[in-house]
């Protein structure tokens, strides 16, 4: 099932400012909160849908790339997202938790998520990975499914990525009460001034270890090897980026997971160049063969195809092998596979050759004199 347009999610036009989608995301997330709609798997679904949309929309990098080539860009490689096996709401809350201020679970009366029981605590993220995938023409001309063995941080399975021994060793920060948070208040020559920071004491986690995990010594985080699956669409290009959510390195301490950035590379292919969506192909024919005309095998990305040469092709013409290019991304247009014609000259012949060629020069269809107005005209055209 295709993913929806993030402008039309949010309900904002494509040139909408940073601050209009973060208005537009509010207004979502208020309207299908979980706490204002308990039980409602549909509006639970159109709540994670909108923190998607906004968490590529309110990123300008990912926004640059979502604007040029759609899904693919962002997550095309994506397995989940927030609505299917990514983000928790949980992570949602934590992830945007300052975008109404003080907290995401406690706007507006509502309690339940990301309120008491996050403690205001603060949430980490893990760091993304990049990894490159070459392709050759052909996996991109019809997709495929890559599956790449990543070295990364993961959760420590003994502690479940606590950081304590058994998972359970800690207990709350005496300094900021389980909060994360310390607030300061210092006079000044305008009076009093309030300052809020993370805990310099728990580091923002709002809990103290009292007995360290042996196996990841505290850290919550282990080196792991992983093999991902990447499912690549049909039609990326050279240097495109995708991103694979939740596949990056494991958060210390439980958190949020990065991100996996799969940057794509292109494996040249012996015959065939590309150009945008078209391929390009060079075919180079005999000065009998351009004459009399003939019948050549033509490369394209799933195998040889033969087309005819009409007598008395001129170098420099292109044929034209609609549909038999590269697909887009996210489109349904093909490119085209053009076969330009060139004539192969000799620099020496025999002398039997020779005798040959003195004879056509002087015969009447081998005068270039009628034709070459039409020639020279034909290859402006064509150059």
């Amino acid at each position: 099932m295709s993913k929806r347009d993030y402008y039309e999610i949010l309900e904002v036009p494509r040139n909408a400012s940073a601050e209009e989608i973060k208005k537009a995301y509010r207004k979502k997330a208020l309207k299908y909160h979980p706490d204002r709609n308990p039980g409602d798997k549909e509006a639970e679904n159109k709540f994670k849908e909108a923190a998607e949309a906004y968490e590529v929309l309110s990123n300008p990098e990912k926004r640059q790339r979502y604007d040029q080539f759609g899904h693919a860009g962002v997550g095309g490689a994506s397995s989940g997202g927030f609505g299917e096996g990514g983000m928790t709401i949980e992570d949602i809350f934590a992830h945007f938790g300052d975008i109404f201020g003080g907290g995401f679970g406690s706007f507006g009366g509502f309690g339940g998520f990301g309120g008491s029981s996050r403690g205001g605590r603060k949430v980490s993220k893990g760091s993304n990975l990049r990894v490159k995938v070459k392709l050759t023409l052909r996996e991109i001309a019809n997709g495929v499914e890559k599956k790449i063995k990543v070295k990364k941080y993961g959760a420590c399975d003994h502690c479940n990525g606590t950081g304590a021994a058994n998972g359970t060793a800690y207990s709350t920060c005496s300094t900021c009460g389980g909060s994360g948070r310390v607030t300061r208040i210092s006079n000044t020559i305008l009076g009093q001034m309030q300052t809020t920071s993370t805990c310099p004491t728990c580091n923002g986690d709002g809990r103290t270890i009292t007995q360290k995990c042996a196996h990841c010594n505290g850290e919550g985080v282990i080196r792991k090897e992983e093999i991902i699956s990447i499912n690549i669409p049909a039609g990326v290009e050279e240097g495109m980026q995708l991103s694979v959510s939740g596949k990056g390195n494991a958060a210390r301490r439980g958190g949020i997971n990065g991100d996996l950035l799969v940057l794509i590379e292109e494996e040249k292919h012996p015959e065939l160049r590309r150009e945008g969506s078209n391929l390009v192909y060079d075919l180079m024919l005999s000065i009998p063969d351009a004459i009399l005309g003939t019948a050549a095998e033509i490369p394209t990305v799933d195998g040889k195809v033969k087309v005819k040469i009409e007598p008395g092709t001129q170098p420099g013409k292109i044929l034209r092998l609609r549909g038999k290019g590269l697909p887009e991304v996210n489109s349904y247009h093909h490119g085209d596979l053009l076969v330009k014609i060139n004539v192969w000259i000799p620099s020496a012949v025999s002398k039997d050759e020779k005798k040959t060629l003195e004879k056509m020069k002087n015969s009447p269809s081998f005068s270039p004199k009628k034709e070459q107005n039409g020639f020279f005209n034909k290859m402006k055209d064509i150059f």
